[in-house]
């Protein structure tokens, strides 16, 4: 019934702190890895379980991203796709991917192509995928934000790039854990 109604995990607020603090290691490993594919991300968020809010654990999420050394960072860009790009799948990662560049599905063709270009440009300039936290933002702001990331030097980009993998990361954290 849940699927006919359009729902999916990482979409929706799905499950308790309590029920986070107390997964076994192997599914949590799992669950942490839909919001950020680091392999040091997951250990350092799991090792400091228990959390006593959400909003804690969401806290954590964000730090331990922002702290991240540009191996790991470049570990968790290999699982995301292109902007633009729609994910096949039902892995939680693809589900996020899908709900977080909703806005795609209204593009103009116009501003497709420029981004589909866009993201060329800048995996050749840059050697990694564009990413830009999506929800919340229209094609043409992404495109926008890719035109002017373009001028960026390497180092300045790699910081910008950690940050919106730390809203990503954060914002896929709050949707999986609530307060109850």
């Amino acid at each position: 019934m849940r699927k006919a109604l359009g729902w999916h995990p990482l979409t929706v607020t799905e499950h308790s702190l309590g029920w986070f603090n107390q997964l076994p290691a192997d599914d949590l490993d799992g669950h942490l890895r839909a919001c950020n594919a680091a392999d040091r991300f997951v250990r350092e968020v799991a090792a400091a379980r228990p959390y006593p809010s959400a909003a804690d654990l969401a806290a954590k999420a964000e730090a331990v991203t922002l702290n991240l050394d540009w191996a790991d960072v470049e570990q968790a860009l290999a699982a995301h796709p292109r902007i633009g790009q729609r994910v096949e799948g039902e892995s939680a990662e693809a589900r996020s991917s899908r709900a977080e560049q909703a806005s795609m599905s209204t593009a103009e063709g116009q501003v497709r192509t420029a981004l589909a270009d866009g993201n060329r440009e800048y995996e050749s300039r840059f050697d990694h995928v564009y990413l830009i936290r999506a929800a919340g933002r229209s094609p043409a702001d992404m495109l926008a934000e890719l035109r002017r990331r373009l001028d960026n030097d390497e180092a300045s980009e790699r910081v910008e790039v950690t940050g919106q993998l730390a809203e990503i990361t954060r914002l896929r954290v709050e949707k999986l854990v609530s307060e109850s």
